[in-house]
């Protein structure tokens, strides 16, 4: 039972819950009507396979610095739970089977997502992580193409609206991987990582970006309305929204403590299931 515990570990539950989600949202929009048969549900396994199995070898990869920090050393792999090889072998078999599943009972462009979304989070995110600030914009791409692969799975091409999609994430995950960096900079600089509240430690350039990224989203989260992806209530709620995450981070901003992190980084969690649900919710018939 353990053993099948630390795999489930492995695969970052809480990542890979969001990873389906945001499938979800963009297989949603594209359908019309909504249908939720066995195509989505081979794009949302697919899609689910490739994000659990990046995450694993992603541990696989980071397992001697996941031991130096607190909030990781109790991951399968620092504690002996698994073994190296045993979290590489699951990791390669669960990314390719997502990308055969999405091949096979998707489509191709589809599959490909998968496997940029795979490679960019292990060859590209995960080396820079150790060696530069802006290693979070290179990990916010992978992180914002799951709802254009449910794009994807319905249309079959890259539409200017799965791009908005793109963008929408994008830009939340910044602030919100910028807060978690903050709450545990000390973590961070004990394992070698420079992340952007490590190397400022005053917080002056953390505290703009947050505000950038914060504001930026309040424009770029109305496009939908005007593409009439999203109907004219989701308008007012996405400004809603978008005023009330900036005040958070300007808060974070201004006051520049773990507390204020903390603060911001719940309201993200709240800020997008609620602007992503509204939005599907809204969409015209």
């Amino acid at each position: 039972m353990m053993s099948w515990r630390s795999y489930l570990e492995l695969t970052k539950p809480r990542l890979t819950s969001l990873v389906i989600f945001t499938t979800w949202l963009g297989f949603a929009l594209a359908a019309k009507p909504m249908h939720f048969g066995a195509l989505f549900f081979h794009t949302v396994l697919g899609s689910w396979l490739s994000g659990a199995g990046a995450a694993a070898l992603n541990q696989y990869m980071e397992r001697d610095l996941d031991a130096l920090m607190r909030r990781t050393q109790h991951r399968p792999l620092p504690e002996r739970r698994l073994s190296p090889r045993q979290a590489l072998l699951f990791g390669l078999l669960l990314s390719a089977v997502g990308a055969a599943e999405l091949l096979v009972f998707v489509n191709a462009l589809t599959s490909l997502l998968s496997v940029i979304t795979v490679a960019s989070y292990l060859l590209c995110y995960t080396p820079l992580k150790t060696r530069t600030p802006l290693c979070t914009l290179v990990g916010a791409i992978p992180g914002a193409i799951p709802p254009m692969m449910g794009w994807t799975a319905v249309r079959g091409s890259l539409a200017p609206e799965a791009w908005v999609l793109f963008t929408i994430l994008f830009l939340w995950q910044l602030p919100h991987f910028l807060a978690i960096a903050w709450m545990y900079r000390e973590d961070y600089a004990r394992a070698g990582f420079p992340m952007l509240p490590v190397v400022d430690p005053r917080g002056g350039s953390t505290a703009r970006m947050i505000l950038l990224y914060t504001a930026a989203l309040i424009p770029v989260t109305l496009i939908p309305a005007r593409m009439g992806v999203a109907g004219s209530s989701y308008v007012w709620g996405a400004i809603v929204l978008g005023f009330a995450f900036l005040a958070c981070g300007a808060s974070t901003a201004f006051y520049r403590s773990a507390l204020q992190a903390r603060r911001l980084l719940m309201a993200s969690v709240i800020y997008l299931p609620a602007l992503l649900t509204w939005m599907a919710c809204s969409r015209p018939a």
